[in-house]
């Protein structure tokens, strides 16, 4: 029985000793990948250091949890992105971390925050690109802010679009096939088309109601009423040589985005100024002190 037993345990020997070293190797990824973020010793260590105000120590110690536990790492890439983004003034980097949070965490509460954090890290990063030769700071700050509003109102655009396309479809399947036999081109209608020719032929059942002449009546009686008021008509031609006669003398700080803020409300009106004063401008850039501006 013992030489058996022996030859048994020889031979088991390296198998346990493989299954000791394998189950070793999974113990420390395992407990990586199953622990949570939050209770790694590095994040831990990132959030008391932020408290106490060492920014630079709390980054590294985020850096860590990353490269630690790879793509299992939201949190600690949100840390790290805002650190470069309010501490640290690098746009670029913050963008990046940003955008890895939000690939991992893509319907998190934290979401839409992170995509205006990344919206306003790329306006810092604008800010720091070199002038053109006839712009200066605030008017690429303004550019980018007129693009951000132009975007949203172009998707806004579409959306009122899509809405009246979808409610003229609906509209006009069950709104008029009531009248007459017109019943089977409401179906024809519906095949998705934005502009639906066969309804329009519909319209015709409208002019059943004869109170057509009655308006026509009211219409004749309009012009005899405006024939008393024909000499109010020189009012609105007066008003408008006042609008186009002002004028804008140049000072010390001026541009034309200035003066079309001014005068407009806004700084979109740049390009008309200049070309009304194309006499005394050689460029938008070109403003003299002193010099009278039309202001059209």
């Amino acid at each position: 029985m013992p030489r058996p037993f022996h030859r048994l345990a020889r031979l088991l020997r390296p198998l346990l000793g493989v299954a000791a070293l394998w189950l070793a190797g999974c113990s420390d990824s395992d407990r990586v990948k199953t622990a949570a973020e939050i209770d790694e010793p590095g994040y831990r260590e990132g959030q008391a250091l932020l408290k106490t105000g060492r920014r630079q120590e709390a980054l590294s110690a985020f850096l860590k949890v990353v490269d630690l536990r790879g793509d299992d790492a939201p949190e600690s890439h949100l840390e790290i992105g805002l650190l470069y983004a309010q501490h640290i003034n690098d746009p670029l980097s913050a963008i990046y971390h940003f955008r890895k949070y939000l690939a991992l965490r893509p319907n998190s509460p934290q979401a839409p925050l992170v995509r205006q954090r990344i919206d306003a890290a790329t306006r810092e990063f604008a800010r720091t690109l070199p002038a053109q030769p006839l712009e200066n700071q605030l008017q690429r700050v303004d550019l980018v802010a007129t693009l951000d509003k132009l975007k949203q109102e172009n998707e806004a655009l579409k959306q009122e679009l899509a809405d009246v396309k979808a409610g003229r479809n609906a509209v006009a399947a069950p709104g008029f096939d009531s009248p007459t036999a017109p019943a089977k081109a409401g179906p024809a209608a519906p095949p998705g088309l934005s502009f639906n020719v066969e309804t329009i032929p519909t319209v015709r059942t409208r002019p059943v109601a004869p109170p057509a002449p009655a308006p026509a009546r009211t219409v004749t009686q309009a012009p005899a009423r405006n024939a008393t008021a024909k000499p109010a008509t020189p009012a609105p031609t007066t008003a408008k040589p006042a609008a186009t006669g002002r004028t804008h003398t140049v000072q010390k700080g001026d541009t034309l985005s200035k003066i079309s803020q001014q005068y407009y409300g806004n700084r979109s009106r740049v390009r008309d100024i200049f070309t009304a004063n194309r006499a005394v401008m050689s460029s938008e850039t070109d403003l003299k002190i002193g010099t009278v501006l039309k202001i059209p």
